[in-house]
Parts: C-alpha cells; structure tokens; sequence
C-alpha cells in the first residue's frame, strides 16, 4: 500500500502535476499552521504559492515576528538558520538542506575568528550570507539593503572588519568613505557577470537603464544606471519611467518585477562562461514544488542551531532589525 509521500511521484508533470502540489501545499499549510518565505531569488512557481517573498531583510524581519508554527524557508541554508536564531520556539524547515550559499562557504568560522582576533581593536560587521558560527563572532549583521546605513552609524574613526562579501564591502567602502578591513568572500552568481557581455548588450539595447547588486565587481557596478540590494532594484522598476531594463543580479528577480511592471522588458545580464542567457544560482534551484510538498508533509528536513551558539548569534542580528 503507498503512502500518502509516494502519491507525488504519480503525479502528472507539467500543468495538472502543479496543480496537484499546490493545492496539497496550501491545505498542508493551513492544517499546520505553517508558514512559506521565499527569497526573491527562487524559481517562480515557489514565489508564487509563498505566503511572503523578500529579501533576506525582509525575510529575518518576517521571521521574527510571524504567528506561525511553523516557518518554511525557500531559499539557502543561512535563510533557514537566520529564521531559527530569530524564532527558536518555532520550527523551521528547508526543502533541501543541500541549498548551501557558495559565500557563506567562502568564510569558514574558525578562520573568521582567526582573522577577527588578529584584530582585536576592530568592530566586526558581518553580511547576513553567513553562517550561525560566523554570526555569533559578530558585533552586527548587515544586508545588502541597510549595510550602508548600519556602517554609517557607526563613527568615523571607527575600526571596522567587514565580511565576508569582498565586493560588497568594497563598494560600502566607497560610498562611505571608510576603510574596511575585508574578509576574501564572494558569491558565485554575481561574480561570474561579463562586463563584455554587458557592454554588447548595452550597445544592442541603448534605451536600457542597467541595473545591478553590489555584490558584483567593481568593473560591473562603474557601468550600472542604479545600484542596490534586491529589494531597492525591484521598487526602482516600479519607481522608474524606463521601460527596459539589464539585469545583473540571480535572474530569479526578474519574476516579481514582470508580475510588477508587465508593461516593460527585463533583460538577465549573462555571465562569462555560460551558454545560458542568465545567470542563476544553482542552490537556489535546489528547490523545488514537489521538495516543498514533502518538506511540508513530513516537517523534514529541519534547521536545528546549538543553543549556545544561537545565543551569541540573535544578538547582532536584533542589532541590525533595530538600526533597519
């Protein structure tokens, strides 16, 4: 006899196989009281039966005040714990645990606090791509949204340490005017932008406003029309009186800003080595509806973070919500 888990894999593809999984997520959803976050980055089928999407701003702040039972993180690992950390009574799950963050693994916390140590006079600012561990060395976490405002509030002679996006932190270096110490982090997706490519597409498309997330290279962001976290490039579509528009971020976003703007053009900026069009991040395509179904039917996989570590962790992420 198979189990309620085995009917998915009976299912229809396509069309009649998605409305399956959606009406079974929603009925999940309500009998459990849980609650689905997606990050803006997620395949657009899982955006759209989420009950919130943001990004990770708007997720921890979502997190830390939801009614739920229980929170379901679509996004990547460092999401799921952000969600723990900030409401350890609620249980929080991931539809694959293997949805890592390639910036995240570029600062490994025993490193982090070999580097934080080696500079005890410093304040130690750390993006909120991290892990628990590396939260829980930290003074207060950042985002891309408020990482200028939160490092601006600090004085002027201040030390600081700043990780682990390289690229992000050089671009707050400059629009401050401060200088960070940086942890050698990227990420994968925004790294791998072509300027060349961007180039062309600029001379194809001349009447586009070229918009970027400052996690790319600096020789990207000199190009860009408008720089900003996910959230800010999605309202300054909304904002802007263009009506097309070059994407350098995860091509995830360009599914909220067509459902936004229906009316203008979004182009994905491609990266080097691709013969893709856009550029995704491939843990975040780890999830997926029928990953999200199974997630929800069994309360598997769950994000657990060690007490100890948990409680050294919340505090600079409160730090930040207060400064947001």
């Amino acid at each position: 006899m198979k189990s309620e888990n085995d009917t998915i894999f009976n299912t229809p593809s396509g069309v009649g196989g998605n409305d399956f999984l959606i009406a079974e997520i929603n009925r999940l959803k309500k009998e459990k009281n849980a609650v689905i976050m997606a990050h803006y980055y997620q395949m657009g089928d899982i955006q759209d039966i989420a009950d919130m999407i943001g990004d990770s701003l708007a997720l921890a702040q979502h997190a830390a005040k939801t009614d739920a039972d229980i929170i379901v993180l679509c996004g990547v690992h460092f999401m799921g714990e952000t969600a723990k950390i900030l409401s350890p009574q609620k249980k929080v799950l991931v539809p694959d645990l293997e949805a890592g963050c390639s910036l995240a693994d570029s600062c490994p916390a025993d490193a982090f606090e070999a580097f934080v140590k080696a500079h005890p006079d410093h304040t130690v600012i750390s993006y909120v791509n991290t892990t628990a561990a590396v939260k829980a060395l930290t003074d207060v976490v950042v985002t891309s949204t408020n990482a200028k405002k939160i490092v601006d509030s600090f004085p002027k002679d201040a030390k600081l340490i700043f990780g682990p996006d390289r690229n992000l932190g050089d671009y707050i270096n400059s629009v401050t005017g401060r200088q960070m110490l940086l942890w050698d982090g990227a990420c994968h997706v925004h790294e791998q932008f072509s300027v060349e490519k961007l180039l062309k597409l600029k001379e194809a498309n001349p009447d586009a406003e070229v918009l970027a997330h400052p996690e790319c290279k600096k020789p990207l962001l000199l190009v860009a029309d408008f720089i900003g976290s996910t959230a800010a490039l999605l309202n300054y579509t909304i904002s802007s009186d263009k009506k097309k528009f070059l994407v350098a971020t995860e091509s995830g976003i360009i599914h909220e800003m067509q459902k936004k703007n229906p009316d203008k053009e979004f182009i994905p900026v491609p990266p080097n080595d691709s013969t893709c069009a856009c550029n995704e991040c491939n843990f975040m395509r780890l999830n997926t509806l029928e990953k999200l179904y199974k997630c929800l039917l069994n309360e598997t996989p769950e994000i657990l973070v060690e007490e100890s570590v948990r409680e050294k962790a919340v505090k600079p992420i409160l730090r930040m919500l207060e400064l947001s």
